[in-house]
């Protein structure tokens, strides 16, 4: 039986090898197998397998003895896939009144007494403040989201995991094998961009827990204001079709009319 890693193991996790793999490939544009096995730490088999795991997802071209970033801008406008993405603090300061408003749409959406699973992000910790206190069944992928709405009648069941620093979301194997045996009736989740080519996210191993609780939940809501649209990150989270209910701020009408017929519904705050 495999070991399950411990926290000290947790550089070892492939989740975030690969993420620090891609972040290496970024900033160089090009790198050799033999410059990541030293830079990893890991073996030439391991580096070679995460290599073949991030070409499938279309994040990296390998070449004779190393790898080259493939470029994921959209156009003029578009961010690219390798933007940094900006800690909690940094990302609760940005369109709040927005963010508000969203939340108070989404609230809406939740009936007493239904299972709700709340992903990580400003915008679900702005809508798990509004939950708090109603009865209902919560399970958090956020430190901060839990802490918020554990109040009153609400239960509050916490996913575990690695919590990213600075972000103080959970992610890894131990988030996965929660997410594997939950079945809720909502999945509140966040987006880092939105475009006609899906739902998309900076971090490899955070888009593999949205796209493990999309599976988990009969509906999948996804809360984002218009800064996120029009925008691709580094990670595939999943197809526009697949997403049940997009809830943004009227901003975003325009943005979306290309390709609006993809949304299944959208509701504006």
């Amino acid at each position: 039986m495999a070991k399950t890693p411990i926290l000290g193991d947790a550089d070892n996790l492939p989740e975030v090898r690969r993420q620090r793999l891609l972040e290496l490939v970024r900033k160089s544009g090009k790198l050799t197998t033999a410059g990541l096995v030293q830079a990893l730490g890991a073996s030439v088999a391991t580096v070679r397998r995460d290599l073949a795991a991030l070409e499938d997802l279309n994040l990296v071209k390998r070449t004779h003895g190393g790898v080259i970033g493939v470029n994921l801008e959209l156009g003029p406008a578009a961010p690219t896939a390798a933007d940094y993405e900006p800690g909690f603090s940094d990302k609760r300061s940005r369109q709040r009144e927005e963010k508000d408003a969203i939340a108070a749409a989404a609230a809406r959406l939740v009936d007493d007494g239904a299972t709700v699973l709340l992903d990580s992000g400003t915008t679900c910790l702005a809508l798990a403040r509004l939950l708090a206190g109603r009865r209902l069944t919560v399970v958090a992928l956020d430190l901060n989201a839990a802490i918020a709405v554990a109040h009153g009648a609400t239960e509050v069941l916490m996913a575990g995991g690695r919590v990213r620093p600075g972000l103080y979301n959970v992610v890894g194997p131990w988030t996965d094998a929660v997410l594997r045996d939950l079945m809720v009736d909502t999945f509140f989740m966040g987006a880092d961009g939105i475009s006609e080519l899906g739902v998309t996210n900076s971090a490899v191993d955070e888009a593999r827990v949205k796209a493990m609780a999309m599976k988990s939940a009969g509906r999948c809501v996804v809360l984002a204001d218009h800064t996120k649209f029009n925008v691709r990150k580094l990670a595939p989270v999943c197809a526009l079709d697949a997403v049940d209910v997009f809830v943004t701020d009227r901003a975003t009408d325009a943005l979306v009319e290309p390709y609006r017929s993809s949304l299944r519904r959208i509701v504006y705050a």
